[in-house]
C-alpha cells in the first residue's frame, strides 16, 4: 500500500509471526479464516518464507476471543525464528496499537501532516516460539467494564482513578 499504509501495519498489528511469507509459492499453502461470533481465528496453513523455501513450511494461527483473550497457536516452526532474516520484511511477533493525527502544516495551509503515535506494544521473545508451543494474551480490568464513573472509584481495581479537570471526569 501507500506510505500510509505501511507505516500504520508496522504499528498497527496483531500477529502471531510476521515474515515474509508466500502464499502462494504452493498450491498447499492457505491462509484462513473463522467466525463463529466468540472467537475470530486466522491460519496461515503451511506457508513459506520468500526465497527460503528450503527452510520448510509454516503452521500457525491467532484466536481473537469475544472476551479480549487472543491465543496464538504453532504447529509448524520447522526453524528457529532467529533465523528468519529481516532483511526484505520484518520479523516480530506479538501486539502493537497506534492513532494516527493529521495535523494542519504551518508551511503549506491547505496541506496536513501525518503523525503516527505508537502507544502500545507487546513484543514476544521470538526465540520461545516453536513447533507445538501457544501464548495467551489475557485482558487486564479497566474502567471500561464499569457503567458508571461513581463504581470505576469504588471498585476493586489495581490502579488508581483521579479526577481529570480537563475532562471534568474521573479517569
Amino acid at each position: 500500500g501507500d506510505v500510509i499504509h505501511r507505516m500504520l501495519t508496522a504499528t498497527q498489528y496483531i500477529a502471531p509471526l510476521m515474515a515474509n511469507f508466500n502464499p502462494s509459492y504452493s498450491r498447499n499453502s492457505t491462509v484462513q479464516y473463522l467466525d463463529n461470533g466468540t472467537v475470530f481465528v486466522v491460519q496461515w496453513d503451511k506457508v513459506y518464507l520468500q526465497g527460503k523455501e528450503d527452510m520448510g513450511s509454516f503452521t500457525f494461527q491467532a484466536a481473537l476471543h469475544s472476551t479480549g483473550r487472543i491465543v496464538f497457536g504453532y504447529k509448524e516452526i520447522p526453524v528457529p525464528v532467529l533465523q528468519i532474516s529481516a532483511t526484505q520484511h520484518p520479523v516480530k511477533a506479538g501486539l502493537s496499537d497506534a492513532f494516527m493525527v493529521l495535523n494542519p502544516s504551518p508551511d503549506v495551509p491547505e496541506s496536513r501532516r501525518r503523525t503516527i503515535y505508537e502507544y502500545h506494544r507487546v513484543e514476544l521473545d521470538t526465540s520461545r516460539i516453536s513447533s507445538q508451543s501457544a501464548v495467551e494474551f489475557t485482558p487486564l480490568p479497566t474502567c471500561l467494564q464499569h457503567q458508571s464513573c461513581e463504581t470505576c472509584v469504588t471498585s476493586e481495581l489495581t490502579f488508581n482513578c483521579s479526577w481529570c479537570h480537563v475532562l471534568q471526569r474521573y479517569l
